[in-house]
């Protein structure tokens, strides 16, 4: 079985300080929630542990199945089997949907191999029927021209045919509406098994309707200060995260400013930079 460990993980941008020391461990199988106020670190940790370039790793492992995350680039994360939903896709002008999903999954594949072209048309042409995709979706340029929903879904169209070890879905419910939700979170559990681990950044219990969690951890101060069951997004929900932070003693719970927050966001596409060189 699958493990991805995150061992007193402690991480900084532009000399910043983020994430102060958190510890997570995600077997296959398993879902676990990550919620919290903004500017707390919930996205930094996803971010780093794909390997964003603005991030500075001072101190702790994140190990997947034992290999050092550390010490692989980008698109090495990527095919040991990490793969991140992200909160705001890039536009890729100039490739379109379904080659880029073919080109992701052939540099999965062994040196000499290569996705068959009947199989791949086949299971792309379903999973878009799954999401309720318009059917030009193959022959669009990435995410160019795409609703926030659509982008949304389209990460997920990816996420279906990568079939990664793990999948972090960073705030993949943010501009979605009620109908579209559902089809993801659908979708999202039609895809559980033992093969696939998944961490959910969220803020709001609406995407745990639709995604049921085996656990659920609340970030403050940029470190997992509780976790549980679902009992504690219905005490969220109710009463806000007040009685965390008296429970914690922690007075606020931010790391940075919203300024500083926002500037350290997932700013470029690893796969936009790659096409432009």
């Amino acid at each position: 079985m699958a493990k991805l460990e995150i061992k007193n993980l402690h991480a900084e941008v532009e000399g910043n300080k983020i994430l102060r020391g958190v510890n997570l461990t995600i077997n296959g199988g398993e879902t676990h929630a990550i919620m919290g106020p903004n500017g707390t670190g919930k996205s930094t940790l996803a971010s780093v542990v794909m390997g964003h370039p603005k991030y500075t790793v001072t101190e702790g492992e994140i190990l997947l199945d034992g290999d050092n995350v550390l010490d692989m680039d980008v698109d090495e994360r990527a095919r040991a089997g990490l793969f991140l939903g992200m909160q705001a896709p890039a536009e890729v002008p100039g490739v379109t949907n379904s080659d880029f999903i073919k080109t992701a999954m052939n540099a999965r594949l062994e040196e000499g191999k290569k996705v068959k072209l009947f199989s791949f048309i086949k299971e792309y042409d379903k999973a878009v029927q799954d999401l309720k995709m318009n059917d030009d979706l193959p022959h669009r340029y990435l995410n160019e021209g795409f609703s926030g929903g659509e982008k949304k879904r389209n990460e997920i169209l990816q996420m279906k045919m990568l079939k990664p070890k793990f999948a972090i879905l960073d705030e993949i419910d943010s501009g979605l509406d009620v109908d579209a939700l559902k089809i993801v979170g659908e979708n999202v559990t039609g895809m559980k098994s033992d093969d696939l681990g998944l961490l959910l950044i969220t803020h709001y219990q609406r995407l745990l309707d639709y995604i049921s969690a085996d656990r659920v951890h609340v970030m403050m101060k940029g470190r997992l200060v509780k976790s549980g069951g679902m009992d504690i997004i219905e005490r969220i929900d109710s009463e806000g995260y007040d009685w965390i932070k008296q429970e914690v003693g922690i007075e606020d719970e931010r790391v940075l400013p919203k300024e500083d927050e926002e500037r350290t966001v997932l700013g470029t596409c690893a796969t936009k930079e790659a096409l432009d060189l």
